[in-house]
């Protein structure tokens, strides 16, 4: 296993390396501070401000040569545009291809500027990671803001990219204004939308997408999906490969994503009524909804490893078991079996194919369009959820036709059966199976490819970077060589200590509940906790709301799935606010904390204390929990993201199944809850159910502080 420290320096370009922040240098300060705490020669604040003054240095040397850079791409660019105005000026002919190309070659540059600030980016990070491990404090946090926020902040020019944009914005311009001499010209400025598509352009827009640590909303939704991207750039070229993935598969991999949350939840507005007909009690409608959430804690699993070999397959499978458990959904009211009903929502939990969807867009889906997808992916589901209750409002009528009985408790099953048919036969005739022999080989000569600095030289970036996702996993630099002239006693010791936490991040697929578990830290454990408690809150409001109604407020169907309808249309709004807005000003752990305790206040009010029991209420805390709950997942799960073991991100027992094992889980022990509070009588159903969420969502607020200073 090669060190990070190692591959940072193999992977430089060979006339830059002096320009590289030393990497090398800042690992020895660490070790050299904790022998000196240990020791008692020096104190905390020392350390603070010493490493602090070598951290501004480094900086300061990445920024000046970034912008002398910066000038030399501009000056080629002034020269290359007086060309081009000469030229037009005495309308002698333009070489287009020359010139395209000349712009083309100044792009590349460009682009092989964008890999070298964001290994350094990246080096810098995992330096600052190392510091806040080894002394357990937060000197990430106060180093990144106290040196952002100043009016001569050099990271500025790092992750704002003012004059990167501007090199690629003129790039941009006299490529589109080359396409004028052929006949297309459209302006950069006046169509944005409809700007020249060039790949060297395209690469260069991903590659500044990439390095930007800012949180965005496309970034915030991938985190929410728990889809992971690659922290660290494989080369400059590899925006510009064409990886094998096929749209439509992307596309059928979504459209499965929010048909099965429609499928969710498109029973919850008449799940009671349908029992109430079968001679069921209307509580029951817990277990009817829960039962979908049951096949789901088994179907992840198996899902998760089927889509080791096969995306297809487990798909197809998925489909058909879909399609056989509505229709035995939608069978049970003429044939008067209240099992049928229960087993038929099994099936449909057995169907769940969200892991396939999650790994499909991990693994398949190029790296520069990942964020999107991991986007789309949430937003399939927002959408899901909130169609769901709206179509079974729409759906109420009733007919019969040969015996078979379509009204508002049977049509929401033989609707979705039918979806399910048209879906099956587009997925046979659309997706393409991609080559998982590929997919082995890439990912195994990205963990063992070795860079020649020869090919950089040359103008070439294909193999630039090929070993570097390896090292996003190796914070700690096992085995890192070092100069003879050294003591051999602080070499050991360096490197007996990079061992023990190597030891840590050992890069084998977490493919057994066992090695899972050992990967759970306290921070990781928390995140589950809240992410169980927030699903489990969620799924009381919605599961329990027709029931609740209609007893209290007497509200039909109808009005039930308007209500669902309205919350899960929250859920986008809310998501793009956070993502866009609250992330940016507020720390993560900071709107994690405040989101459960606003969640603990929706709880609170939604208890009722006096009589009557009123819609204001019911609505104002419903709302409160709702949307403070979606709040609370998507930070949740965005942190969960940071403070996870990187092995969680791949194999079988990925931290995507973890999380989802855990919300599911928590919706069985939800409904179930409402089934079991049905004996106690209506008068108590509401109190009944709200007491274990009360005492879930303390727990958890407790479990945050305690680990509070872990969750960065």
């Amino acid at each position: 296993m090669v060190a990070f420290g190692k591959k940072f320096k193999e992977s430089q370009i060979q006339e830059w390396q002096g320009c590289y922040i030393d990497y090398k240098l800042m690992k020895k300060k660490v070790n050299q501070y904790v022998r000196q705490i240990e020791e008692s020669s020096e104190n905390q604040t020392y350390v603070l401000k010493d490493f602090s003054r070598i951290l501004d240095k480094q900086i300061e040397k990445l920024v000046l040569f970034l912008l002398e850079q910066q000038g030399n791409l501009a000056t080629r660019l002034s020269h290359l545009g007086e060309r081009q105005n000469v030229d037009t000026q005495q309308q002698t002919s333009l070489d287009v291809p020359e010139l395209q190309r000349a712009y083309r070659d100044v792009g590349q540059d460009l682009l092989r500027l964008l890999v070298f600030v964001e290994m350094n980016a990246i080096g810098m990070r995992k330096i600052l990671k190392k510091f806040d491990k080894r002394f357990g404090c937060q000197f990430t946090n106060y180093y990144v803001k106290t040196r952002a926020n100043h009016p001569y902040s050099q990271l500025k020019q790092v992750f704002k990219h003012v004059g990167i944009s501007a090199v690629a914005g003129t790039i941009s311009r006299n490529l589109a204004d080359l396409q004028h001499y052929q006949g297309q010209y459209v302006s950069i400025y006046d169509q944005p939308s409809l700007s020249i598509q060039d790949p060297v352009v395209e690469n260069i827009k991903a590659a500044v997408d990439r390095l930007s640590t800012s949180t965005n909303y496309l970034q915030y939704l991938g985190k929410h999906a728990l889809i992971m991207s690659e922290e660290l750039p494989t080369s400059a070229e590899d925006y510009a490969i064409n990886e094998k993935y096929h749209i439509m598969s992307l596309l059928l991999n979504l459209a499965n994503t929010f048909l099965y949350m429609v499928n969710s939840y498109i029973i919850v507005p008449t799940a009671d009524n349908y029992s109430v007909s079968l001679g069921a009690a209307a509580t029951i409608c817990g277990t009817v909804i829960g039962s979908m959430a049951f096949g789901q804690i088994f179907s992840s699993v198996y899902f998760s490893a089927w889509s080791n070999k096969s995306y297809i397959r487990p798909l197809i499978f998925s489909s058909i078991v879909l399609l056989i458990g509505n229709t035995m959904y939608a069978l049970a009211y003429d044939l008067n079996s209240i099992y049928i009903l229960l087993i038929g929502r099994i099936f449909c939990g057995l169907g769940s194919a969200r892991a396939v969807n999650r790994r499909y867009i991990s693994d398949c889906v190029p790296l520069k369009i990942r964020m999107k997808a991991s986007a789309g992916f949430v937003s399939a589901s927002a959408l899901g959820m909130a169609c769901g209750p709206a179509l079974a409002g729409i759906l109420q009528i009733r007919f019969t036709i040969f015996k078979i009985t379509f009204n508002e408790v049977t049509l929401p099953g033989w609707i979705m059966a039918f979806a399910w048919l048209v879906y099956l036969l587009w997925l046979c005739i659309s997706f393409r199976e991609p080559s998982f022999e590929d997919t082995e080989n890439s990912v195994r000569s990205s963990k063992t490819g070795s860079t020649k600095s020869g090919d950089l030289e040359n103008g070439s970036i294909t193999q630039s970077l090929l070993s570097l996702p390896d090292m996003k996993h190796h914070d700690e630099d096992e085995g890192e060589v070092q100069d003879s002239l050294e003591p051999k006693q602080q070499n050991e010791e360096e490197r007996d200590c990079d061992i023990s936490e190597e030891s840590e991040e050992i890069q084998k697929p977490v493919n057994s509940v066992v090695s899972a578990y050992k990967l759970l830290t306290p921070s990781v454990k928390v995140q589950l906790l809240i992410y169980f408690m927030l699903k489990y809150a969620m799924e009381i409001l919605l599961a329990e709301s027709s029931v609740i109604t209609s007893y209290y407020f007497v509200w039909s169907s109808s009005n039930v799935a308007v209500f669902l309808a309205c919350l899960g249309l929250t859920v986008l709004p809310v998501n793009i606010f956070v993502g866009s807005y609250i992330s940016n000003i507020f720390e993560e752990r900071q709107v994690l904390l405040a989101s459960q305790i606003l969640v603990l206040l929706g709880i609170v009010l939604s208890f009722q204390i006096v009589t009557p029991y009123t819609i204001p209420q019911y609505v104002c805390s419903a709302l409160i929990t709702f949307v403070f709950a979606e709040v609370l997942e998507g930070v949740n799960l965005s942190l969960l993201s940071r403070v996870m073991s990187s092995r969680l991100s791949r194999g079988t027992y990925n931290a995507g199944l973890l999380s989802t094992e855990a919300g599911t889980l928590a919706r069985v022990i939800a409904d179930g809850t409402i089934t079991l509070a049905g004996y106690w009588g209506m008068s108590r159903l509401l109190n009944t159910t709200l007491l274990p969420s009360l005492m879930i969502c303390i727990s958890c607020i407790a479990a945050t502080f305690y680990t509070y200073n872990s969750l960065y």
